[in-house]
């Protein structure tokens, strides 16, 4: 050691930090939520368990590894498919640790069967190409008119979307004609069809709108309508086209060119007529205009609402909430088992308690306790008629007692009671005057008299 001090070099212990537990797993928990914010994991669903609170929790495995998964109500509600064990999905989320545990999860924002990814990219990047060119831009869609006279529609002539469609239609805007393309809606041919209707619509000006229109299905069966020549044919039509394809929460390419989407194709059919009936509900103006202004400032609040949700603090807010709601539903699943297993128990020992009572013969137990209980209550009531008679006695020789103390009595005896005109019992000879009025109390009766004199 004196050698190296000569040197110049000096030795010193790495200083020691003590964590506790809870320190370690939230430093940890911050580093990896900071590196690890958006990974996209691949694995085989396993352990599945959907929460009543709504909440998802389900293992992802593979040959070597598993990890821990957790998606929450708000983003589980937006899935479009029900996530089975056995299944293998790409999981989009923010790796986390369950400080409750020290477990290291992922916290899913997003799962998508494996398979449907490469559809999905495919149609991001195409729906980014579109829009760098300016194809969803506002300003060049053009307006539905009010009153089309005549509507095409570009559709299988067997779907139920165009049985819809027409029945909407006659029932609220007969005087319309209908023009239909047919073409297929699903396949590899679907698109080049569909676009040579609304070509075909264009160039023989027949129509004042089109619609295109096919049911609900799958990502693969709405595939055509995600092609970048049929977008560019709808572009580039000069009549107005209204996308109807698929459900509600689906959306295709063309639905971002189209001059209006519609949710469905009934709803497309409501749409092509509604200025017709807003012309018939003029008279109700006062009240549109009033229900527009509501809408105008619940959707002004909405945006401040969604504003506030994105600052950082709710975000905060909303981790440490779900984090407590992923410790509530664990306690719950713990207690839960807890109660199984004290129910188990008790059933045990009331099955060892039965087996035991059987042992002992009831019947005698109950014949000899009756026998001792009738021999005690005959001995109770001999106490009992005892102690009465005994207290009847003195009874008796009390109220002897008392009859020889009654003023009744005395009167009996030849005495009397005497009262002067207030009622009051007179005991002094000095209280009367000659001509008072007295009354007096015998044993039988009582009378009034008048002083005529008095004697000390």
């Amino acid at each position: 050691m004196g050698s190296l001090d000569q040197l110049g070099f000096t030795f010193k212990p790495p200083e020691r930090r003590i964590w506790t537990v809870r320190d370690l797993v939230a430093a940890v928990r911050t580093h990896i939520e900071r590196e690890y914010n958006d990974a996209w994991v691949e694995g085989e669903i396993s352990n599945f368990r959907a929460h009543d609170s709504g909440h998802l929790y389900f293992t992802l495995k593979d040959q070597n590894s598993q990890l821990s998964a957790v998606m929450f109500r708000s983003q589980a509600r937006l899935l479009r498919f029900r996530p089975e064990n056995g299944m293998v999905v790409v999981v989009r989320g923010r790796v986390t640790i369950y400080e409750e545990r020290g477990q290291l999860q992922i916290s899913a924002e997003y799962i998508e069967p494996k398979g449907a990814g490469a559809l999905q990219i495919a149609f991001e990047q195409l729906k980014a190409k579109l829009e760098a060119e300016g194809l969803f831009d506002g300003a060049r869609k053009k307006a539905i008119p009010t009153l089309p006279q005549r509507i095409g529609v570009v559709t299988s002539p067997q779907a139920a979307a165009l049985r819809d469609i027409l029945n909407i239609l006659q029932r609220r805007h007969h005087s319309a004609n209908v023009l239909i393309f047919p073409a297929q809606v699903q396949g590899e041919a679907a698109a080049a069809e569909v676009g040579s209707g609304i070509r075909y619509f264009n160039r023989a000006r027949s129509v004042d709108v089109i619609i295109v229109a096919r049911g609900g299905g799958s990502a693969e069966d709405l595939a055509s309508f995600n092609s970048e020549a049929l977008a560019r044919i709808v572009a580039d039509s000069e009549i107005p086209v209204i996308s109807a394809v698929g459900h509600e929460t689906d959306f295709t390419i063309i639905d971002f060119v189209a001059d209006l989407r519609a949710p469905t194709p009934s709803a497309a059919a409501e749409l092509v007529i509604r200025s017709r009936q807003e012309i018939e509900e003029l008279a109700q103006s006062l009240h549109e205009r009033l229900r527009k202004a509501m809408r105008y400032r619940l959707l002004m609040a909405r945006q401040n609402l969604t504003e506030l949700a994105q600052h950082g603090a709710f975000a905060r807010m909303m981790d440490l909430i779900h984090r407590r709601q992923q410790r509530l539903d664990d306690l719950f699943h713990r207690l839960a088992r807890a109660e199984r297993n004290s129910l188990e128990t008790a059933r045990r020992r009331c099955e060892t308690l039965t087996a035991a009572v059987r042992h002992y013969d009831v019947r005698r137990i109950l014949t000899g306790t009756g026998k001792e209980l009738g021999s005690r209550t005959a001995a109770l009531s001999a106490a009992m008629r005892t102690v009465l008679l005994q207290r009847r006695s003195r009874l008796e020789q009390l109220a002897g007692q008392l009859e020889a103390l009654s003023p009744i009595a005395i009167l009996g005896r030849g005495y009397a009671l005497v009262f002067d005109s207030a009622g009051n019992l007179l005991k002094d000879v000095a209280r009367l005057q000659a001509g008072d009025e007295v009354s007096a109390r015998l044993a039988r009766g009582s009378f009034k008299a008048e002083v005529t004199g008095k004697s000390s």
